[in-house]
């Protein structure tokens, strides 16, 4: 299952040279991999409720081009890898028009007590099936 969606740059997604400022690109990534999540039938909301929180613990972007003001970028979610305790997401943020890539980006997520702060030595088991389903259904037959 993938993520996709379209976002319009904004003046305020931008530096003082008319390109998309990197951090823009950060908060476009995190709606992506909480919508993924959502998909998949995991709201946050109701994770922490649980006791379980999903902070970002590595984040590997490659900036390719530039996003500019007005262009319209297509940002898109997916599972690339899960070891048991790291899920990766694998994102890329496009161009609509031209589908050149802006930027790729690996991002691992672990699963903390939303009460102690404390790492889960496995991801909680309600995560895990989802993560687990969701790669065999990207492995080639």
């Amino acid at each position: 299952m993938k993520h996709i969606f379209e976002h319009k740059v904004y003046y305020s997604d931008t530096d003082a040279y008319g390109v998309v400022w990197h951090g823009a690109y950060l908060r476009w990534l995190e709606i992506g991999r909480v919508e993924l999540c959502e998909q998949f039938g995991h709201n946050l909301d109701e994770l922490a409720a649980r006791d379980i929180l999903l902070p970002v613990v590595n984040l590997n972007v490659k900036y390719k081009m530039s996003a500019r003001l007005n262009d319209i970028v297509i940002i898109e979610t997916e599972i690339s890898k899960f070891n048991g305790l790291t899920v990766t997401f694998k994102q890329y943020v496009k161009s609509k028009e031209t589908g050149k890539i802006f930027i790729e980006a690996d991002i691992d997520v672990v699963a903390i007590s939303n009460t102690t702060g404390k790492l889960y030595r496995r991801m909680p088991q309600v995560l895990a099936e989802t993560f687990e389903k969701e790669l065999k259904c990207l492995q080639p037959v």
